[in-house]
This record gives C-alpha cells, sequence and structure tokens, in this order.
C-alpha cells in the first residue's frame, strides 16, 4: 500500500482535514536511524506531524521544519519536509528507550520526549524572512503538543491524531495520522457535531489494523461527512543531501577552521543527520574551497 497524504474539506467549509497513511515511511526512517520501539514512536510521530503541517505550504520548494526539544532520553527531534511529498528527521538519542506504561502497557513517547521543552514550527514560505512559532510542551506525546501550536501560534483549533505501531521485531506495524481543524465560520452545532463523532472513532492504527487505505482512514474519521477531496499525492521519507551540498556547508566555515582540517586530519568526513550517509573531503578539495574563498576577496 502506497503512503500517501488527502486533503478534503466538509462540504460547508468549516472544516478542514488532512490524513496520511506512511507505515512504509516511518519504516524507512526505523531502518535508517535504527531506532528502539519507543524512538520509532516519536520519531514517526513527529514525522507524520511534519508531513500534516506541510500542507500548509504552497510552492513545490516551500519547506517546514519542526523541533521538539524536550527533556528526557531521547533528546532532540528534527523533522523537515518540502511540499513535494518528501519529508526526513532524526532523533538524537536514537537507540533511548524507557518500558512501556503500566497503565495501558503502550510506549511512553511522552516520559521519552520530557517535560518541560518547547516544540518548534518554522515555515520558509519563500519570503524574506521565514516565519516560526514557538509552543511549550503540554505532554510530550507529539500530538497534543501539535493541536497546542496550532491553537496558540495560529489560533486554529484542531483535533490532532498520530499513530505508531510497533511490532515485537522492532519494524513498524502501522502508522498514519490526522489534523483536522475548525475553520472561521463554524458554528456550534459544526463544532459540536464534530466532538461527537471524534469521541466514537478508533485510534489511528487501530482503524490501519483494519487494512484501512488513506481515503478510508479518512471516511473512518469521519463517517457521515459529505467531503470534497481537495489534493492527494504520494508521501515519502527521502534526504536530498549530496556532496555538492555538503561541500557547500564545509566552504562556508571560517578560512581557519578548514586549515585545520587540512593540516590536522588530512582530509574530513561529514555525516548527514538524516540518512547518515557518509562525504568525504580530501586535501586538495579543502585546498580549492579556500582557494576559492581567495577569488572572491
Amino acid at each position: 500500500m502506497t503512503d500517501t497524504c488527502i486533503r478534503a474539506m466538509n462540504e460547508k467549509g468549516t472544516i478542514k482535514v488532512s490524513v496520511a497513511t506512511a507505515t512504509a515511511l516511518v519504516e524507512t526512517a526505523r531502518i535508517t536511524h535504527q531506532t528502539s520501539a519507543t524512538a520509532t514512536a516519536a520519531l514517526g510521530r513527529s514525522l507524520i506531524a511534519g508531513l500534516l503541517l506541510r500542507n500548509k505550504l504552497k510552492g513545490k520548494e516551500e519547506s517546514m521544519t519542526m523541533i521538539v526539544d524536550g527533556s528526557g532520553p531521547l533528546g532532540k527531534i528534527v523533522v523537515t519536509g518540502r511540499n513535494n511529498g518528501h519529508i526526513k528527521g532524526y532523533v538524537d538519542h536514537p537507540q533511548a528507550d524507557l518500558p512501556s506504561r503500566e497503565t495501558d502497557g503502550k510506549l511512553d513517547v511522552g516520559a521519552a520526549v520530557g517535560l518541560p521543552g518547547t516544540l518548534t514550527v518554522t515555515m520558509d514560505l519563500g519570503m524574506r524572512e521565514p516565519y516560526t512559532g514557538k509552543v511549550a510542551l503540554v505532554s510530550g506525546e507529539i500530538g497534543e503538543d501539535v493541536a497546542q501550536y496550532l491553537y496558540q501560534s495560529e489560533q486554529i483549533p484542531s483535533a490532532v491524531g498520530l499513530g505508531v505501531a510497533v511490532d515485537t521485531d522492532l519494524s513498524v506495524k502501522h502508522a498514519g495520522g490526522f489534523i483536522i481543524e475548525i475553520m472561521p465560520g463554524a458554528d456550534n452545532d459544526d463544532i459540536d457535531r464534530l466532538e461527537k463523532t471524534l469521541k466514537g472513532v478508533k485510534s489511528v492504527t487501530e482503524l490501519l489494523a483494519q487494512g484501512l487505505d488513506t481515503e478510508g482512514l479518512l471516511h473512518a474519521l469521519l463517517p457521515g461527512y459529505e467531503l470534497k477531496i481537495l489534493s492527494e499525492a504520494p508521501i515519502a521519507y527521502v534526504c536530498e543531501c549530496s556532496k555538492e551540498k555538503v561541500a557547500d556547508s564545509i566552504a562556508a566555515l571560517p578560512d581557519f577552521e578548514i586549515r585545520e582540517m587540512i593540516e590536522e586530519d588530512k582530509g574530513c568526513e561529514a555525516t548527514c543527520h538524516f540518512c547518515n550517509r557518509r562525504y568525504q573531503f580530501d586535501e586538495a578539495e579543502l585546498e580549492a574551497m579556500l582557494s576559492a574563498h581567495e577569488a572572491e576577496e
């Protein structure tokens, strides 16, 4: 089943929903970073949230970055995506893990993320300065924190559901999520109906376990609604790094740092946080960067 993201709206234009199935995407992230069960759930939920928030972008080159910076053992979680359906991310300590919660046996993502902390969302819309919103974490469970961000930074009441089910072999069984936003013009009847509907809906992972695709998940979340699909597109975990882009980053360093790499290490190796690819640069390549600096002066 292909991972996809759908945006839709109710017939009155008062409720907007973004929904995604992302099992393969989160499994790719797990394999890339060799995450523990709890880290898989935390990173997976963050990637799905980033995908859904990414739907606010318009142009293909516009981008979104979300940083979950808690005080728990996972450290910082960073996800970034563009409006072409590609997203990537990493967690500082991918092997960090915690026992499941005693109350319900579920992975303790909230404690692994940890409070206090912050959630920061930056939207680069191609303007002179990107838009950045920052809120305090309310639970560390990611979904509640994203809902708090939408309400506090963008004044949008919303319902957010993010789910990642991890199998006993640590692989991802199911992953997906939704953001349902109440738009300007919604009245009390719209809000009451939505609240009653969501109270009767199963969790995202329970719905996906039934074999639903993205459109099936959409209608299972909002049964009885007449929904107009605005867009549907594939999504994937993709890192677009390259040696050329890494070289540009190294070249932007002060000359003395590049000189130290040449004299002390006879070159350098750079590793991409998002995909763990390693890029080697020898002395000649670093010398060329210094020569380019001199030519610019």
